[in-house]
């Protein structure tokens, strides 16, 4: 994969179908595996777009169905600790991995025989999918990994299987505040969001945290501004000139406080919601600058079989704000370096409560 591997979809992410907004999800990245992306690298390189991007057949592939919510694998979220082991984060429940009786905090020490030598996460990530080789591992496929847990080693063959990534993570760390934290607007990511508020205990304030959220389909913000407003515009749109709207859908819920948490790396559709949010004034927004990009990208398919993504508009809030790097979405309460942003934000919900 070439060039910057961010936007934003519109509508469905096939080649000439929509366009998106926001940082590709992980499942597209660079994973080592060999690339024919020719004559959209070709275009890519010619169109002087920051944001526009290239793909083989099989790295799009890759990114339709993460933009879909959807990918293969066990179920391990893995990370790399100080000195270089790779770890289990997180088991999905009801996963490959979860039924293999793997845990959080088990070291992952070999895969399929192999060592990880102290290697990145992605070049782990790239081998338990299987997506490291020219053609990628399917469902059913299986991987052998070398697992140790308390002094113990021993070896687990785990098959993979098409996995829903999950979204939306809630937590209720302090009375009267439900935080519920969204990584990204992959399809279901609205759905989510609003099965997490209608569980909000009654009473209770809600923390959205949008920090880190790298955007994805606009449809998917647009219907997650719908969860807290009642109707009436999101954002409008431009694709190749031709205007456009988004709107949220009647009957949202207009009354429960709501603080927005976002910085640096609250990109595109993320943006686009923060700022929905904030200009129809349901939501005060916490935290520092957001990214500043609110461009479209639209994918086209080549005659190689490769994909090429170029920006084709730009998205404008409800007030009628321009979101790009020299503006970005700016919070209402900016939280200093060292400061914390989820105690600002607690102080602001008791006040709107």
């Amino acid at each position: 994969m070439s060039g910057a591997a961010t936007g934003s979809w519109v509508e469905d992410p096939e080649p000439g179908g929509g366009g998106w907004a926001g940082r590709a999800p992980e499942a597209a990245g660079d994973d080592g595996a060999p690339r024919d992306a020719g004559d959209a690298d070709r275009l890519v390189s010619r169109s002087g777009d920051r944001w526009a991007a290239a793909y083989s057949p099989q790295e799009y592939e890759r990114l339709r169905l993460s933009l879909e919510g959807e990918y293969v694998g066990t179920g391990i979220a893995v990370s790399r600790t100080p000195d270089g082991r790779i770890v289990v984060g997180e088991v999905h429940a009801g996963s490959p991995a979860e039924e293999a009786g793997i845990l959080p905090g088990d070291e992952i020490v070999t895969i399929d025989g192999a060592g990880l030598d102290g290697g990145a996460v992605t070049d782990a990530v790239g081998r338990l999918r299987g997506s490291d080789r020219p053609t990628a591992a399917g469902p059913g496929s299986t991987v052998l990994l070398g697992l140790a847990r308390g002094g113990e080693q021993w070896e687990t063959e785990v098959a993979r299987a098409r996995l829903t990534a999950e979204t939306v993570t809630v937590t209720r760390e302090v009375p009267g505040v439900t935080r519920i934290h969204v990584s990204s607007f992959t399809r279901g990511a609205a759905d989510q969001l609003r099965e997490a508020v209608e569980r909000v205990p009654a009473g209770d304030a809600v923390l959205l945290d949008l920090r880190g959220n790298g955007g994805g389909l606009l449809t998917e913000a647009a219907l997650a501004a719908s969860v807290f407003l009642d109707g009436g515009l999101v954002a409008t749109y431009d694709v190749h000139g031709d205007e456009r709207a988004l709107h949220a859908e009647p009957g949202g819920d207009t009354a429960t406080p709501l603080v927005v948490l976002v910085d640096g790396g609250t990109m595109s559709s993320a943006e686009l919601l923060a700022a929905a949010l904030q200009d129809r004034n349901r939501a005060v927004l916490v935290g520092s600058r957001t990214f500043g990009k609110g461009t479209v990208q639209m994918p086209s398919e080549q005659p190689d079989g490769s994909v090429a993504e170029l920006t084709v508009g730009h998205y404008v809030t409800p007030s009628g704000r321009t979101v790009d790097e020299e503006r970005p979405v700016e919070p209402d309460l900016p939280v200093g370096a060292g400061e914390d942003a989820e105690a600002k934000a607690r102080t602001v919900l008791a006040g709107l409560a």
